[in-house]
């Protein structure tokens, strides 16, 4: 009887990982729940690490925190003056350009599944899912975001799947940057009139409407020609292994 009722169990429940591994219909509200839970806890956990930073660290964190805000404020200033000027220069010459990027902080709520670390669900309440949005580690490249399954979900680098335009070397030579699932990123399409070396900084183009233009990738380690084209293999300059939070560019003007 045990091991009938044993045998019952495991059917049930291999039948069961098959209609959530396979069925969308049940996946959703799964992913969704997971998801919530997941973020409630990375709020507790943050919550009570920031009352015992309060209370052990105040002062010096209060006063650190300070000097930051200040550097954060000014730079954002500064940068406002240059948007208004830039756009004050459009309007006088009756141009319809205009300059007005947008940044958020995201959070990481966790991997999309255990074992692929190029993959991760983010904490995104809204955004257009129809599009492609960039995501940058502080000055670097760090993946795309993209919508899978009803949820924002982050592409990192070497995810085969993260593309997006950049320019190799100072010729500013053009190609198409794409993880491999390996440690380094491959650029391919790069014309073959281009003199590409090895040790040229890769940077975002901007040509896709992913990113700005000059944000950081990575350098050439090896180039290799096919079919009227360059290829290049890089090393990333984005390496983090503890991916809690990104910036993602909602807008590039």
């Amino acid at each position: 009887m045990n091991k009938e009722l044993l045998s019952f169990f495991t059917i049930f429940i291999a039948l069961f990982l098959g209609a959530l591994y396979y069925t969308n219909i049940i996946q959703l509200p799964f992913i969704s729940s997971l998801n919530y839970i997941k973020s409630t806890y990375h709020n507790s956990i943050e919550f009570v690490q920031e009352q015992i930073d309060k209370h052990t660290f105040q002062a010096e964190h209060i006063t650190t925190l300070n000097e930051k805000l200040q550097k954060y404020e000014n730079n954002h200033l500064v940068m406002q003056q240059l948007a208004s000027e830039i756009n004050d220069l459009f309007k006088e010459n009756h141009s319809s350009l205009k300059t007005d990027p947008k940044v958020e902080l995201v959070r990481t709520i966790s991997y999309e599944n255990f074992g692929n670390f190029n993959r991760i669900w983010l904490e995104i309440n809204d955004y257009n899912s129809s599009k492609i949005y960039g995501l940058t580690y502080r000055e670097l490249v760090a993946g795309i975001i993209i919508q899978h399954k009803g949820k924002a979900l982050g592409l990192l680098n070497r995810d085969i799947k993260s593309s997006y335009a950049v320019y190799v070397g100072k010729n500013l030579a053009p190609g198409i940057a794409h993880g491999n699932n390996a440690k380094n990123l491959v650029i391919e399409f790069i014309p073959a009139w281009f003199d590409i070396n090895k040790g040229d900084e890769v940077v975002t183009s901007g040509l896709d409407k992913i990113f700005f233009k000059d944000l950081k990738v990575g350098r050439v380690l090896s180039v290799t020609s096919s079919q009227g084209y360059q290829n290049a293999v890089i090393e990333p300059y984005y390496k983090a292994n503890d991916p809690n939070y990104f910036h993602m560019i909602r807008s590039l003007k």
